[in-house]
C-alpha cells in the first residue's frame, strides 16, 4: 500500500503506447470527449439498478438463511442484549467477531425475523462490493477495466453464494476495497476515513490488521508526531478491541487464536506451511476460476510493463493477502478457501486488465486493435468456458436447500409433540453443524441444545433427537468431519419417532 499510494500519485512518462494518467479529470480534452463523464455515469447506474434488481429477485425466489458463523454471531448479540455469559466456548463454537456480535445484537432486536434481515444486509454488502471492485479498476486504470472486474466478480458464483448466506466476508471484502479505492483516488488526504475503515474492517477479519499497519507506516513520513499517535490509536482498534472482548468472556486475552488453532486442528482443517504454496493456487482457481487465473497472471506482466505505477495497490492488496494465508498455515489456523478473498478480487482486476486494458492505449494505434480484437476472442472463450462447465441446476439446488431445510427444521422443532418433549430433557443434534438454527429458532442456551458427537456427553437418555435424512442434508450437517459417526444419526433406545419433514426426523423420550 505504501508504494500503491505513492505511486498514485505520481504522473507516469508518456510513450508511444503510454497510458493516461490515472485521474480522469487530467485526460485531454479529446479523450474526455470519446468517452463523455455523463455517459459512463449513465451506464454505471444502469448496471448497478440492473445488478440491485436482480440481487432483490435472487433474496425474494431464494429465501436463504444465515451461515453457522453468522448465526452465532446473531446467538452472542442475543446473549449480549440479555445480560448472560457469552458462549464463545460452546462445543465447536466459531472464532467471535466483535463487530458481528454487536451487528448481532442490533439485529437481534427484530426478533426472529433477524436471520434473513442479516442476509439481506449481506446481500446489499455484496453490491457494495461490486462497486468496490469497479471504482477500484476504474480509477487504477480505466471504466471499462472496472467494468470486466465487477463482471468477474459477479459470475464468480461463490461470492454471491456467501452473500446469500449471510457470511461476514462479504462486508468485510466491501470496507477494504473501499479503503483501498479512497486512499487511491487521494493518496494521504482521507487518512482518518480509512484508518476507520480498516478498524472496522480489523473488527470483521484480523487479516485488516496488516492493511491498517502498513497503511500507518506509509503516513509516518508526513504526519506530526500528534497525527501519528492518533493515526496509531486508530491502527490499534481492531486488534485490542478483539483482545478485550476474549479477556472479557473467556479471560484469555488470546483465546480466538488458541480457541481458532484448537478447532482447526479437530476438524482436520490445520494443514501447515508447508501445504500453503499448493492450497494458496488451488484456492484462487476455485475461487476466479482458472482462466481468469491464468487471464491475471498475463494481466499483471501487462499492468506492470505498461503502467507500473497504477499496478500497485492492486498488486500490494493480493501480496499482503496472500502473505496473510501464509502467516495463517503457518500458525497452525484453518487453512480456507474464504481467507483468500482479496487476492481473488486483485486477480479478477488483473484479468480485467488483460481483457480490456487496450483502452489504456492510444487511440487509432495498431497495437491497440489487435489487443483489442485478441480480448474479443478471449471474452467469446470466457462464455463458452463457463457455459459448458457451470451447473445452474446445482447452484438453484443448493440455494434451495439453504432456504428449505431452515423452514422445514422449524417445523419439526414447532411440532406440538416435539414441544412436549423439549420439558423433558434437551434437544440433541448429531454434531455442531445445527447448534446455531435450533438455538436461534428455540430460543435456547448452550446446555440446552447438545451435539451427540461430543463424547463427553454420553447416550441421550431424555429429551429430543433431531436425525438428518436425505443426502444433501446428510452431507452437509450430519457427516462434515472425519471423525462424525453414523452411530450419532441413529435413534437412541427408548426414543419414539413423532415428526419428520424432508430432511429432518424428531424422537422424543420422558
Amino acid at each position: 500500500m505504501l508504494t500503491a499510494i505513492a505511486a498514485s500519485s505520481v504522473p507516469e512518462t508518456a510513450s508511444p503506447a503510454a497510458v493516461p494518467p490515472p485521474s480522469p479529470a487530467e485526460a485531454p480534452p479529446a479523450r474526455r470527449r470519446r468517452v463523455p463523464a455523463v455517459r459512463v455515469a449513465v451506464l454505471e447506474w444502469i448496471g448497478m439498478g440492473a445488478l440491485a434488481l436482480a440481487a432483490l429477485i435472487g433474496f425474494l425466489v431464494y429465501p436463504t438463511y444465515p451461515n453457522y458463523d453468522s448465526y452465532y454471531s446473531l446467538l452472542w448479540g442475543r446473549e449480549l442484549l440479555g445480560f448472560d455469559a457469552l458462549s464463545f466456548e460452546a462445543y465447536r463454537a466459531p472464532t467471535e467477531h466483535p463487530l458481528a456480535i454487536g451487528f448481532g445484537a442490533l439485529l437481534a432486536l427484530l426478533g426472529d425475523g433477524a436471520d434473513r434481515v442479516m442476509v439481506a444486509c449481506t446481500v446489499l454488502s455484496f453490491l457494495a462490493l461490486v462497486a468496490a471492485v469497479y471504482a477500484l479498476g476504474k480509477t487504477a486504470f480505466t471504466p471499462l477495466v472496472g467494468a470486466v472486474a465487477a463482471a468477474l466478480l459477479v459470475t464468480r458464483f461463490d461470492f454471491p453464494f456467501l452473500a446469500a448466506r449471510g457470511y461476514i466476508d462479504i462486508p468485510y471484502l466491501a470496507v477494504v476495497v473501499w479503503a483501498a479505492v479512497i486512499e487511491l483516488r487521494a493518496p494521504r488526504r482521507h487518512p482518518v476515513l480509512v484508518l476507520g475503515l480498516l478498524a472496522a474492517a480489523g473488527l470483521m477479519r484480523p487479516e485488516a490488521w496488516l492493511l491498517a499497519g502498513v497503511y500507518w507506516l506509509w503516513l509516518l513520513p508526513r504526519a506530526s508526531w500528534s497525527e501519528r499517535v492518533a493515526y496509531a490509536a486508530l491502527a490499534a482498534v481492531g486488534p485490542l478491541v478483539w483482545v478485550a472482548v476474549d479477556f472479557a468472556v473467556t479471560g484469555n486475552p488470546l483465546y480466538s487464536l488458541t480457541g481458532t488453532r484448537d478447532l482447526a486442528e479437530e476438524l482436520g482443517r490445520n494443514k501447515g506451511g508447508a501445504a500453503v504454496p499448493a492450497a494458496l493456487y488451488a484456492f484462487l482457481v476455485k475461487l476466479a476460476k482458472f482462466p481468469v487465473v491464468i487471464a491475471g497472471m498475463a494481466g499483471v506482466v501487462l499492468a506492470v510493463v505498461l503502467t507500473p505505477r497504477r499496478a500497485v495497490m492492486p498488486l500490494v492488496l493480493f501480496t499482503i493477502g496472500a502473505g496473510t494465508f501464509a502467516l495463517v498455515g503457518v500458525a497452525g489456523l484453518s487453512v480456507i478457501d474464504r481467507y483468500l478473498l482479496v487476492p481473488s478480487l486483485c486477480v479478477m482486476v488483473f484479468a480485467a486488465v488483460f481483457i480490456a486494458g487496450w483502452t489504456m492505449l492510444e487511440h487509432g494505434t495498431a497495437w491497440r486493435r489487435v489487443w483489442a480484437a485478441g480480448a474479443l476472442a478471449v471474452v467469446v472463450f470466457g462464455v463458452v468456458f463457463t457455459a459448458t462447465r457451470v451447473n445452474l441446476p446445482q447452484l438453484r439446488n443448493e440455494l434451495r436447500f439453504r432456504g428449505d431445510a431452515h423452514v422445514v427444521l422449524e417445523r419439526v422443532l414447532h411440532d406440538p409433540q416435539v414441544a412436549r418433549g423439549l420439558r423433558c430433557g434437551p434437544v440433541y443434534v448429531p454434531n455442531h453443524e445445527l447448534i446455531p438454527d435450533v438455538r436461534w429458532i428455540l430460543d435456547s442456551s448452550r446446555s440446552d441444545v447438545i451435539a451427540r458427537s461430543s463424547r463427553s456427553i454420553g447416550d441421550p437418555s431424555r429429551g429430543v433427537v433431531i436425525l438428518v435424512h436425505d443426502r444433501p442434508a446428510l452431507f452437509k450437517q450430519a457427516f462434515v468431519t472425519d471423525n462424525d459417526e453414523s452411530a450419532d444419526n441413529l435413534p437412541p433406545a427408548g426414543f419414539l419417532r413423532v415428526a419428520t419433514s424432508q430432511y429432518y426426523g424428531a424422537y422424543v423420550s420422558c
